[in-house]
């Protein structure tokens, strides 16, 4: 018996801990829980106010995008009305100028403007001075272009690329259709050639090669064209009139060693031009960015003289030559407007910062070719097909 009772006290003990030690248990778990809940009642308040700003942002959002798409609209609506219009009045444009009569093309008392006495007297000054050397300086012509004083579409023929120009001494037209053929067009007029269908009322005039690019020339009853050989370049020199080749002369640089003139008109290796002073070739090399110009013999194809001009070839497209001053015209790969943006005199009178900046119309892409014709101060022009005329306005160079 007394064995017994401190046993019943030890478990009376033991059970009362035990009841005390779960009691705590419980409690700190259940303040465990409560403060898990009012972390979750936080985090539920956060994910309903972010999700109704979400929802009010992406609103906004909806709402500024679809005025975006109505001012895009409403902007693409205005361009393409803008477009049609000015297609509408390029098509207004184009049908007066067919309408009205081709003047300029024929219009025979427009020619070259004498030079004054005081500059006749000049020019025979510094010859008997003994200042000429050879062909440094081109002292018979003193006109440059002031502007583009007319533009006249006279009809779509042929290739993209090509090129047309008049002979000066005669009205008769060439047409030189394509960038290697061998067959030339040759009209007794603007007028016939205007009336003709294509070439239905030309004489073809077959070539004994093929001409290659768009930079052939006429010049006093000649035709003067390049033909490119595997190692070489060749000029050629056409009788016209007999239809016999005249002559042909090597050109002095090697095909490995030429570029193309024009960056943007790759097909012409030199371009032949002609002008008040004679034959002229444009040309680049290898070794350099700029386009040269050379003074050739038009008799014998011989290069008299050379020159460096320091235009960039790249974006060039085409380039003629006008009293001795070399007229590069550029554009961009995507065309745009044709502008004048290079010039050099052989006589160093006009520099780039002298010369007026000549801007031609916007039209269709970019000329293949231009040809100026002294004789009538007009420009023959081939773009995208279309042959075009610019009539020049000239005034005189500075004399130095």
């Amino acid at each position: 018996m007394t064995t017994a009772v401190p046993f019943l006290l030890s478990l009376v003990l033991v059970l009362t801990n035990g009841q005390y030690y779960y009691q705590g248990l419980m409690d700190y778990l259940e303040n465990r829980f409560l403060a898990i809940e009012d972390r979750m009642l936080i985090w539920h308040e956060q994910s309903n106010r972010y999700n109704t700003e979400l929802r009010h942002f992406k609103k906004q959002t909806a709402e500024f995008i679809k005025g975006l798409n109505q001012d895009h609209g409403t902007l693409r609506q205005d361009l393409e009305g803008t477009g049609v219009r000015v297609d509408r009045v390029e098509r207004e444009m184009d049908y007066i100028e067919t309408q009205n009569p081709a003047k300029p093309c024929v219009n025979q008392a427009d020619r070259m403007v004498d030079v004054d006495l005081e500059v006749k007297e000049r020019v025979k000054e510094r010859k008997r001075g003994g200042e000429e050397d050879g062909y440094s300086r081109v002292l018979d012509c003193v006109d440059i272009i002031s502007s583009i004083r007319a533009m006249k579409i006279l009809k779509r023929m042929g290739s993209p690329k090509g090129m047309w120009t008049k002979d000066a001494r005669t009205s008769k037209v060439y047409v030189f259709n394509g960038t290697a053929e061998d067959t030339v067009y040759q009209f007794s007029s603007v007028l016939d050639f205007l009336s003709s269908p294509g070439v239905a009322h030309s004489r073809p005039i077959r070539l004994p090669s093929l001409w290659s690019g768009t930079g052939c020339a006429v010049y006093n009853g000649y035709a003067y064209y390049v033909m490119e050989g595997a190692d070489e370049l060749q000029v050629i020199k056409y009788d016209l009139a007999n239809g016999t080749l005249a002559d042909s002369a090597v050109f002095p640089v090697e095909v490995a060693d030429h570029r193309p003139v024009y960056s943007l008109n790759p097909e012409t290796a030199v371009d032949l031009a002609a002008d008040e002073e004679g034959l002229w070739a444009l040309y680049t090399t290898r070794e350099s960015e700029s386009i040269n110009l050379a003074k050739m013999d038009p008799d014998s194809l011989d290069i008299e003289q050379m020159w460096d001009t320091q235009c960039p070839q790249e974006n060039a497209e085409a380039a003629f030559v006008v009293c001795g001053t070399v007229y590069v015209v550029y554009n961009t790969r995507v065309p745009s407007r044709s502008r004048v943006q290079c010039v050099f005199d052989v006589n160093d009178a006009v520099t780039n910062e002298e010369a007026p900046l000549l801007y031609f119309p916007r039209r269709y892409g970019l000329h293949a070719s231009l040809k100026y014709n002294p004789q009538e101060k007009q420009i023959y022009a081939w773009d995208d097909g279309y042959l075009i005329l610019y009539k020049l306005s000239m005034t005189r160079k500075l004399m130095v």
